[in-house]
């Protein structure tokens, strides 16, 4: 057993090094001693290719692929069956096997295959690259000589492939099929914004809410967006930021877009919108009033470039303004957030009603740039920690921001804990577990009235896993409004290409199940029910904090 040891330690020093010739040498002793450990074999075929053994990688490989693979080192974690398939299809196309490697490629793509460019930049595929059926696999489509609407018959085709290919639930095939079929048939009759919004409608169906489609903005003159930031209160659809040069419908109440009343305009906007939950729906509903061309392509505004809105303001006057759009790019796609982003409270560069209220702008909206940060408020025994994006923060990992805000819990008078994820659009999930680690070890906290949790509409994907997790786990107390997703669902962001219009497209095909099997809610549900409501807002009030120190 030593023996075998100190072979898979030296093994993973040479892979780590790149020194391939040792560490095929090493790892031929590790699958001899433990042959039944795919992850081995598969640091075996690693090796053996990487010093151009094809044949021994992809015997490596087949063995792999038999035992299945998973490991700590991160090329190793992402070798999923798809990914075991294409590289045994690389192995295939280095010895000049086409037909192999024809078969093993859409086999990986039959598994699930993510990256379809990586034949287009790896050298082993050069001599395949203009092979009819690599093409076809990986959707090469030359569109020269291809007349506008067969370019986008082309991409229609590719997407609706894609689709099937990715999405982890059962496509009712027979109904997508037919809508598939009517758009190719309604393209010559539709400009390209609306031919996208009927391609966008194809997503929502797949229950998953890390779906989306974002055209691509260098080919299609900009997509324009109104420089307002909208937000769902309990009393409707308010102003909370603005560009300077309409700072002052800061507080106002929007009744009408375009003279269509708020509900019906979000009404026509809803069924484009794919969501795991309807709280995700109230997120993003607000910032898609925003994109004045969706608006006027689903006949909601009479010109792309601005809108009419009919306001009241905070002294109850009524008024219509006009305000114009302006193109900012891409960053007014929220589903593409790992962090707040556009859809946080105080978008850079604008004013934001938080800042022209006399009293202090509360905690949940001081810092919602930063990914985590943490304060103590010693009056009420108390650490608030909010905690933006699942992801690592320059210079502090967010581990060692772990590290630091529990040593700080341990040596003060702390009697309560509040973890606000309510901005937490996710990020990595597996960043999150140090987090949830001292959750669960540190008794100061992790008792019943000690442990807050702060959730809202805006809590999503590896958000939601963290919060899943720690109400798992933990004697946490959730407060707010539900959750903007399912304590079990279906995301990934793994976004794709279309050839010809270049839009991006994300299905996502794994399932995370972090709660149990048969828990079907629709979103974690705060025990202190404290929603968003314009009338704390607009006072810079937290009605959250306040029921947690209630």
């Amino acid at each position: 057993m030593r023996e075998y040891l100190q072979s898979l330690a030296r093994a993973e020093a040479y892979t780590g090094a790149a020194s391939w010739p040792a560490a095929a040498l090493h790892w031929q002793q590790v699958v001899a001693g433990n042959p039944v450990n795919g992850t081995h074999w598969a640091s075996l075929a690693e090796a053996l290719f990487e010093l151009g053994d094809y044949s021994g990688a992809l015997a490596a490989y087949e063995k792999a692929q038999e035992t299945g693979v998973w490991g700590r080192r991160k090329e190793i974690e992402t070798m999923f069956p798809a990914e075991v398939a294409y590289r045994m299809a690389t192995c295939h196309a280095g010895l000049g096997d086409r037909e192999s490697a024809v078969r093993e490629l859409g086999r990986a793509l039959e598994l699930g295959l993510r990256d379809l460019s990586r034949p287009l930049t790896d050298d082993h595929w050069e001599a395949l690259r203009a092979d009819g059926g690599v093409r076809e696999l990986l959707g090469i489509i030359g569109t020269d000589g291809l007349s506008r609407d067969e370019r986008w018959r082309a991409d229609l085709a590719f997407l609706a492939r894609e689709i099937k290919r990715r999405a982890w639930a059962p496509i009712q095939e027979q109904d997508f099929d037919a809508t598939v079929d009517q758009l190719a048939r309604d393209l010559p009759d539709l400009p390209d914004a609306q031919i996208l919004l009927r391609m966008n409608k194809l997503l929502p169906p797949l229950g998953d809410g890390h779906a989306f489609l974002i055209p691509n903005m260098a080919d299609m003159a900009g997509w324009l967006s109104l420089p307002v930031k909208f937000y769902l209160f309990t009393e409707g659809l308010f102003v909370i930021a603005a560009a300077d040069e309409y700072r002052q419908l800061l507080g106002a109440q929007v009744l009408t877009i375009g003279g269509h009343a708020v509900d019906e305009a979000l009404a026509v906007i809803e069924p484009g919108l794919s969501r795991d939950n309807s709280q995700q729906v109230r997120y993003l509903s607000p910032e898609v009033l925003r994109w004045t061309q969706v608006l006027h392509a689903l006949g909601l505004v009479a010109d792309p470039g601005e809108a009419t809105l009919t306001v009241r303001f905070p002294d109850q006057r009524t008024d219509e303004v006009t305000v114009t759009s302006t193109a900012p790019g891409l960053e007014i796609f929220p589903t593409v957030a790992a962090s707040p982003g556009p859809t946080g409270p105080r978008p850079a560069g604008w004013v934001s009603l938080c800042d022209t209220v006399a009293a202090p702008v509360p905690s949940y909206l001081r810092n919602c740039d930063l990914l985590y940060w943490f304060e103590h408020q010693p009056e009420h025994g108390l650490v608030y920690f909010q905690f933006n994006g699942v992801g690592n923060q320059q210079p502090e990992t967010l581990e060692a921001f772990c590290d630091r805000l529990f040593a700080f819990i341990g040596s003060h008078e702390v009697s309560k804990l509040v973890v606000d994820l309510r901005w937490n659009g996710g990020g990595d999930t597996f960043l999150a577990q140090p987090l949830l680690h001292h959750l669960i070890s540190c008794a100061k906290i992790n008792q019943p009235g000690c442990l807050y949790v702060i959730i809202g509409r805006g809590t999503f994907s590896a958000a939601q896993n963290t919060a899943t997790a720690i109400e798992r786990d933990t004697d946490a107390i959730f407060v707010g409004e539900p959750s903007g997703s399912r304590p079990n669902f279906v995301g990934e962001t793994i976004p794709f290409q279309l050839p010809y219009s270049k839009v991006m497209v994300n299905v996502a095909d794994l399932y995370w199940q972090t709660s149990w099997p048969m828990d079907h809610r629709p979103w974690i549900a705060p025990e202190l029910y404290a929603p968003p409501a314009f009338e704390t807002f607009s006072q810079n009030r937290d009605p959250a904090m306040e029921a947690i120190l209630d």
